[in-house]
This record gives C-alpha cells, sequence and structure tokens, in this order.
C-alpha cells in the first residue's frame, strides 16, 4: 500500500484558499494589508499619527473607530492584528449572543492565564451591541483582559455606553477623498496578482473620474464598480465616460435614513434656510431626496420651520409649506420635489421671527416651575348656580361691551404682568 505524502493534505488547504481568494470580491482581495499600502486617512493612520506609533510598538488601547462605509475601519482592524503580539479574534455584533460570548471571554481568560497573551477583540458594528450585551464586556475591559476595538458608523456618543467610550479612545475616519480613491482605482487596475491586471481593462481619465465620483469616498463601492465594469466590458472595448453612466445608471446617494448623516442633512437644511441661503437650502432638499427620504417628513419639518423660525414675521409661509405637503400627498414623488423645493426657498427668502417659539419656551419654563396654576374666577364660565355662588365669572368685563377688559388680568396671580412676546 503507497504510503499518502505527508505534504499532500498542505497543498490541498494552499490550493483550496488560493481559490477562495481568488473567487473573493474584488474589494476583499485589494483590502490594505500593511500602513504601506494603505491610503487615506492621515491623522489616523498616517506616518507622524499616534495610533500608527502605538500601534507599531505594539502598544495600543482600546480603540473605537468611527466613520463611514468604506473608510478603511476593518482594513485598519486587520492591519492591527498583523503588527501586534496578540490573539486577535472577530465578533460580529450582529449575532451577538450573550452565552456565545461567555464561552468567548472564558478562553480569552485561559489563554491569558496559561499563556501571558493578551486579545484583541474586534467588534464590527458595534453600535448594533444592546447595553446589557456591552455591559458584558466590560469586567474584561476594566480587568485589561481584553483590548477592544469596535468599528461603527454611528456616532459612538450616542450608541455607546459611557463605560465603554470612558475605557476608549475614538478616532473618527472621514470618507475617502477623490485622489485617495483614484490611488486605489489604479492599483486595482494594474494589480495582476489581486486585482484587475489580467485584464488589461482601458480606462479613460474621464471615465475614472467618474467612476470615483460614484463612489461617493466608499472604497467598497470603487471596487464594485470596477468589478462590474470589468465583467462587463468587450476585452477590446475601451472604459469611457458614457459606458460608465450606463453601468451605474440609478444609483442614489443613500445613506442611513435613520442614522446620524439623516439628522446633519435635516440640520443643515434647517439651519441654511434660517440664514437665507435658498441655494444651500435647495441642496440639502436634493440631497435628502436623492437619499430616498420620506419627502412627507421633509414636509413636516419645513411646516415646522415655517411657524418656528418665520412664524409672524410672513405668516403666509405656513400657508405655503402645507400647501406643499398637501401637494406631495396629492402627486407624490418624484413630481412633488417642485413642490417642496419652492416651499423650501420662500421659507429661506422669507423675513423670520422667532418671537411664538421663544414665548412658548419661557411658558414651559414657568410651567415646569409653577405647576398647574388656577384659572383665576373673573375668567371661569359660570353654567350652574354652584359656580357663580363661588364667584366663577365675577366681575369678569366682556370686551365688547366695556374697551377697558383689556386692562383685566388674564394670567394666574402667580405670573402677574408676565411678557413672553
Amino acid at each position: 500500500m503507497q504510503r499518502q505524502n505527508s505534504t499532500t493534505p498542505d497543498l490541498f488547504e494552499k490550493k483550496f484558499r488560493e481559490e477562495l481568494q481568488n473567487s473573493a470580491p474584488l474589494a476583499d482581495r485589494m483590502r490594505p494589508r500593511t500602513f504601506s499600502e494603505f491610503v487615506g486617512q492621515e491623522e489616523v493612520a498616517g506616518s507622524d499619527a499616534p495610533l500608527r506609533k502605538q500601534i507599531e510598538s505594539d502598544s495600543i488601547a482600546s480603540i473605537i473607530f468611527w466613520g463611514p462605509p468604506g473608510s478603511g475601519k476593518t482594513t485598519l482592524a486587520k492591519i492591527i492584528s498583523r503588527k501586534t503580539n496578540s490573539h486577535f479574534q472577530l465578533f460580529s455584533a450582529i449575532s451577538f449572543a450573550v452565552a456565545e460570548f461567555r464561552k468567548t471571554a472564558q478562553e480569552i481568560l485561559q489563554r491569558r492565564k496559561l499563556h501571558g497573551i493578551r486579545t484583541i477583540l474586534f467588534i464590527d458594528e458595534i453600535h448594533r451591541l444592546n447595553k446589557a450585551q456591552q455591559d458584558q464586556l466590560l469586567p474584561y475591559l476594566e480587568k485589561g483582559i481584553i483590548t477592544l476595538i469596535g468599528a461603527t458608523t454611528e456616532n459612538p456618543s450616542f450608541e455607546l455606553n459611557s463605560a465603554i467610550l470612558s475605557r476608549s479612545q475614538v478616532y473618527v475616519l472621514n470618507s475617502l477623498k477623490k485622489d485617495d480613491l483614484k490611488i486605489l482605482a489604479r492599483r486595482a487596475l494594474s494589480d495582476s496578482e489581486r486585482g484587475l491586471g489580467k485584464f488589461k481593462l482601458k480606462v479613460d481619465p474621464a471615465a475614472l473620474e467618474k467612476i470615483c465620483e460614484f463612489a461617493n469616498g466608499d472604497a467598497r463601492i470603487l471596487f464594485n464598480i470596477l468589478e462590474r465594469a470589468a465583467f462587463s466590458v468587450e476585452r477590446s472595448e475601451k472604459i469611457n465616460e458614457k459606458f460608465v453612466k450606463k453601468l451605474v445608471r440609478g444609483v442614489a446617494l443613500i445613506y442611513d435614513k435613520n442614522g446620524e448623516e439623516h439628522f446633519n442633512i435635516i440640520s443643515a437644511l434647517h439651519k441654511s434656510m434660517r440664514d437665507g441661503d435658498a441655494d444651500a437650502a435647495l441642496y440639502w432638499l436634493a440631497r435628502m431626496l436623492a437619499g430616498g427620504d420620506d419627502p412627507l417628513y421633509i414636509a413636516r419639518r419645513v411646516v415646522r420651520f415655517a411657524s418656528e423660525d418665520v412664524g409672524l414675521a410672513d405668516p403666509q409661509a405656513l400657508q405655503i409649506a402645507l400647501a406643499a405637503k398637501q401637494a406631495t400627498e396629492f402627486i407624490g414623488m418624484p413630481e412633488a420635489d417642485t413642490a417642496l423645493g419652492q416651499a423650501v426657498v420662500y421659507c429661506a427668502q422669507a423675513p423670520k421671527s422667532n418671537s411664538v417659539y421663544s414665548a412658548l419656551k419661557k411658558i414651559r419654563v414657568d410651567i415646569q416651575k409653577f405647576g398647574n396654576l388656577p384659572v383665576p374666577l373673573h375668567l371661569r364660565n359660570a353654567p350652574t348656580k354652584l359656580m357663580r355662588e363661588l364667584d366663577y365669572g365675577k366681575d369678569y368685563k366682556y370686551f365688547h361691551d366695556d374697551p377697558t377688559a383689556t386692562e383685566q388680568q388674564h394670567l394666574p396671580d402667580e405670573l402677574k404682568n408676565r411678557k413672553y412676546l
């Protein structure tokens, strides 16, 4: 019987890994493996950045990477895994189970006790962990048993509890610049081993520019477009701007309508209208519509703005905002964009007054301070004999009979002569 070569399993394993790598999406194949390959985020990963020096000296503390999709959060975590002497363990917040984590935590504890090896625990989309799940991490963070690296697209000050934040350094990553995307694109087009070099694609400079525009700062989108182009173009055909537009036709500027960017943009819309910048207000309106935001949500915000910020300076603004809301319900999108745009421009150009808004704020303070103050007796209605005997309505002055009615007291005694407007 022939003895099996002991290296055969290793060869099969190597071949399997190579096939798996070759079949992976371009974005995964082209993921930077070292700092020399990493592009962008100079303040976080540049050669003089404090974090990079900590990583290279293998002395990092717990970290939260906060940034938009495709900005390099996971890539940086994987570079850290290669640069440190710690055991690196990935954990997905989506499939996080407390029982599974406790089992993992015991393994981490044993590894530390028996071999003195610390563990870096990388949790992708850490903002998806609820409070109870986050609390499971704390004892291990406090005792230094694990070093946490979390990646999130959401503002960590809203999504993570203060105990985790106080034990972590938050690093903000920004969307990649167009020049960064061009470097990544050219690298993918020329790399025959991991990229698209074997296809020998011919790409016009204008087409590359357009691809980077559509990527919108997201490296993953960039690689996805390039990969689609490689499989769609004829071998002799050159990728031009027209081809790219056709390839990505219908691509929307999608953003998480429940995430922070949604609230950042609605804030920008409000403040642009408040400052009278109609052009900027229209831009932010168009951004929300392009991102798939609910047009009725936008209409409601414009109605609120018309009463809060334009107010009594131009009461017509509220009617126009309500008409835009009605038009949006009646004709729907995409035709309702002009009705919303008309209301936004009108509100931006209208004179402003927040007197009603400010008065109501002052009133709420007094309500909180004084509670449910009784209505003055002379202002109360007196439909029954008992009420009249209790002086309900006594000495009330009827304005149409007595012009001095304007001088009678209308507020509770505790708030007498208070001016809110």
